[in-house]
């Protein structure tokens, strides 16, 4: 990519500047989106807060603050542990999407730590923004300021992101297949919300598809409206300049990136089963969130409700899906936790959203200090191997070569020694021969 290769010089990384490509393609505005993403992530923290001193007085008024604090009493942490490391192996996953699409390119600067950065600027400006909207512009900042310009953050970053929506649309898709009796016998009409939500989703996957297949088309319509709503005077000159610059920028960009990334269909699989192994190390975690509360449910239909929980809390407009998460939680683990569903909520919660958010603050600095590549780093570390392993194969040949002459120079040794007697003997058998010859020869001589 003709990158430098000292990180700690390159100018690529200031992401502050303002970046003007060649005319007819887009403006970027790494450092705004930045301040953007930090403004509305400060907002959200205050509405978080205010959202957990609501829990707070909402069970002191309910009169369920005694019945919480008894139900957490009896929690198994060692299954609130294992809902844990659930979450981790979620972390993990996300991080391992990111180095598939890193590992391709043998010159990319980014390193794992940057990687880890990267998935961490995404949970915590995820969870403060509503709709999850403030993550994709702060993961872009994070990759540009690993090493990579702002053309292949967009690229990187926006495959991820369409990969996400579409294995959180096919984990729901085959849920819904497979576990389609359960929610109809269990919940009843509310299956229908379960469908809608899904369709919801389904019809954002396809603008996604639209927006990065025909982005003239999505740009002719988009002009259109704007004028037709400029027309009518319900846009400020402030909305009416936005509104612009998403129709005839940001859709190009958008397009742009994924089709540089679409060139490569064998790691978008692989980065979607990825997606599909982090979703599910999501949605598993109220299973051991019930059997901390010692209720036993069926796991498969555990991760049914968890998609549905997670569609519905993403289709909400509030930061961290506040209302819908709530909703969703009560409407598909109400009746499975049963009187601790309120402790089961807050503990799921926290291990989901709390937590993570406020342990993801201080990973949001990692950055890799190295200069190789993870392509070039695997290589040697496969190098490395094979390297080891012939020096141990030459090692066993040599020993076994060892062993071998040793054998045959015992062999020999013996039959030399079998010789040896052999004609010993024989020399003895001629002496006794040649003796007897002589007695006859004299005893002929006297006759």
């Amino acid at each position: 990519m003709g990158l430098p290769s000292d990180k700690d010089k390159a100018p690529s990384r200031k992401p502050t500047a303002k970046v003007s490509p060649t005319p007819g393609h887009a403006r970027v505005r790494v450092g705004d989106d930045d301040d953007e993403s930090k403004d509305k992530a400060r907002s959200g923290a205050k509405f978080l807060a205010l959202v957990v001193v609501a829990y707070i007085v909402y069970l002191v008024l309910s009169g369920q603050m005694g019945t919480f604090i008894d139900a957490l009493n009896q929690v198994d942490r060692g299954w609130v542990i294992a809902a844990c490391f659930c979450f981790l192996g979620y972390f993990l996953f996300g991080v391992g999407a990111y180095v598939v699409a890193v590992w391709l390119d043998p010159d990319s600067p980014v390193g794992i730590r940057d990687l880890m950065s990267v998935e961490s600027s995404g949970v915590f400006f995820g969870n403060l923004t509503p709709m999850m909207m403030g993550s994709v512009p702060a993961q872009i900042v994070r990759l540009t300021r690993a090493g990579l310009d702002v053309g292949e953050a967009m690229a990187t970053q926006f495959t991820r992101f369409i990969m996400f929506q579409c294995g959180e649309v096919l984990f729901a898709a085959l849920m819904l297949a497979f576990k389609f009796e359960f929610f109809l016998s269990t919940y009843g009409n509310i299956v229908f919300l379960n469908l809608a939500v899904f369709g919801l989703h389904v019809l954002q996957l396809a603008a996604l598809f639209v927006i990065c297949l025909c982005p003239n088309l999505v740009m002719k319509v988009g002009n259109w409206g704007i004028k037709w709503i400029s027309k009518r005077g319900w846009f400020k000159h402030a909305d009416y300049a936005k509104w612009y610059d998403v129709v005839n920028n940001q859709v190009a960009e958008f397009s742009d990136a994924f089709r540089r990334a679409a060139r490569h269909v064998p790691s978008m699989l692989v980065t979607l089963v990825v997606t599909m192994c982090q979703l599910a190390c999501l949605y598993m975690i109220p299973w051991f969130v019930l059997n901390a509360f010692g209720h036993t449910e069926d796991f498969l239909e555990c991760l049914a409700a968890g998609s549905m929980v997670q569609m519905i809390a993403t289709a909400v407009p509030l930061p961290g899906g506040t209302g819908g998460a709530e909703g969703g939680f009560a409407l598909f683990y109400g009746g499975m936790f049963g009187a601790e569903a309120t402790a089961g909520f807050l503990v799921w919660r926290i291990i989901t959203f709390f937590a993570p958010t406020i342990i993801a603050a201080p990973l949001l600095g990692l950055r890799s200090t190295h200069s190789e590549s993870i392509y070039q780093r695997w290589n040697n570390l496969m190098h490395g191997s094979r390297r080891r392993a012939a020096s141990l194969d030459m090692k066993r040949m040599g020993r076994s070569a060892s062993r071998t002459a040793s054998k045959a120079a015992t062999t020999a040794g013996r039959m030399g020694r079998s010789a040896g007697k052999a004609a010993s003997k024989a020399a003895s058998v001629a002496q006794r021969a040649a003796g007897a010859g002589k007695d006859a020869y004299d005893k002929s001589r006297r006759k």
